[in-house]
């Protein structure tokens, strides 16, 4: 079975085509990594997994079914910059946030699994702290165990580790770690020389999908995807040699 499932989708907003002719299959228990340039439609990509938007052309299947009614079983964390921290909000309210079922106030068993995240991730403690009072790498923490509380099938993340501290990107990809297995997970991602290390898959996005095999076959094909010569310096991956610059 696969958790997801994409046949000739394309999705464009007035006229500007986003993504073209997406076939991707995710197999269930799959750890994932998209990469790609900026504006390359990463984050299209997983609105439409979502079904936050439709596709324009072709089929999305997540979990079997359509993608509005797999919504109970994903947690997805967003880029950071969708999310205010000035609401009077704590953190365990917060993490409860991502076990919101429509006209139902949160159970005890709801309240058990936000603690459960909240300690999965490292911040139990901080469970009665304002939001607005977290570092970045906190809020981050506390994010990922929202979207983790309903203990989903298909988690999705989009760049989890931007604009957080390197002590965070360690420890995050720790927690990943132990999720494997558990359910199946996609990350969005620029940090390729780290994301290749946790991962089974990568896929290569830019308007067009452009491979979605292991690390050293997306290797061959990421100059390719960014549209320029890319010089990558990786760490327990095969490691490419740089291209020649010339003599300018």
């Amino acid at each position: 079975m696969f958790a997801i499932e994409m046949e000739d989708v394309s999705y464009s907003i007035n006229g500007r085509e986003i993504l073209r002719d997406i076939n991707l299959r995710v197999p269930v228990g799959e750890l994932l990594a998209v990469i790609g340039p900026n504006g390359g439609g990463k984050t299209t990509l997983l609105k439409l997994i979502t079904g936050q938007i439709k596709p324009v052309r072709g089929t999305v299947r997540v979990l079997g079914m359509r993608p509005e009614d797999a919504r109970p079983r994903l947690g997805y964390l967003p880029q950071r910059s969708h999310f205010k921290t000035d609401f009077p909000i704590d953190v365990l309210q917060t993490v409860l946030i991502g076990a919101y079922r429509k006209f139902e106030a949160p159970t005890d068993d709801d309240r058990e699994k936000a603690l459960r995240a909240l300690e999965m991730v490292g911040m139990l403690e901080y469970m009665d702290r304002k939001i607005g009072e977290l570092s970045g790498g906190e809020l981050q923490r506390v994010l990922l165990a929202r979207a983790l509380v309903r203990e989903p099938d298909l988690l999705l993340l989009d760049e989890p580790t931007a604009s957080v501290d390197p002590a965070f990107r360690g420890s995050f990809y720790r927690i990943i770690d132990e999720l494997r297995g558990e359910m199946t997970t996609v990350i969005v991602s620029h940090d390729i020389g780290t994301v290749a290390r946790h991962v089974d898959s990568v896929a290569c996005l830019n308007h067009r999908l452009f491979v979605h095999g292991t690390i050293e076959e997306a290797i061959k094909c990421i100059d390719e995807a960014y549209g320029c010569p890319v010089d990558l310096i990786a760490h327990g991956i095969p490691h490419r040699v740089l291209e020649e610059h010339g003599d300018e």
